[in-house]
């Protein structure tokens, strides 16, 4: 995945995966968009692209606190994003969530350690 503007995305982990997982969801919405089914797109476009913009709020945090309360909003962003996924994995006229997935539990995995490390 080549970004144009900033090495930051390439340098930090969970900025990048965040990143990667943000162009999946838009695109995966859009195929949920030409399936007509809007309100499923809209949930999940939300939910999963604010994980990302979580983990990059909480890279100017004021303090450690603020650090690890952004990343645990992000942590509840992905849990719910989850759902959504689970969802349409469920209904037989929703295109496959699994490459979605996988990379959901590696952000997730991820997020977990960092809160966990950073409450220390």
């Amino acid at each position: 995945m080549i970004f144009s503007r900033s090495q930051k995305y390439q340098s930090n982990p969970i900025l990048k995966e965040t990143f990667e997982f943000s162009l999946m969801i838009v695109k995966y919405s859009e195929k949920l968009e030409e399936k007509r089914k809007f309100a499923i797109a809209k949930q999940i476009i939300r939910s999963g692209t604010s994980i990302g913009a979580n983990v990059k709020e909480a890279q100017n945090a004021e303090s450690k606190a603020d650090f690890i309360h952004k990343m645990k909003i992000a942590l509840k962003e992905a849990d719910e994003t989850e759902y959504w996924l689970f969802l349409c994995e469920n209904l037989d006229s929703y295109p496959s969530t699994n490459s979605l997935i996988d990379k959901l539990n590696t952000i997730i995995k991820i997020l977990n350690k960092i809160v966990s490390s950073s409450k220390k």
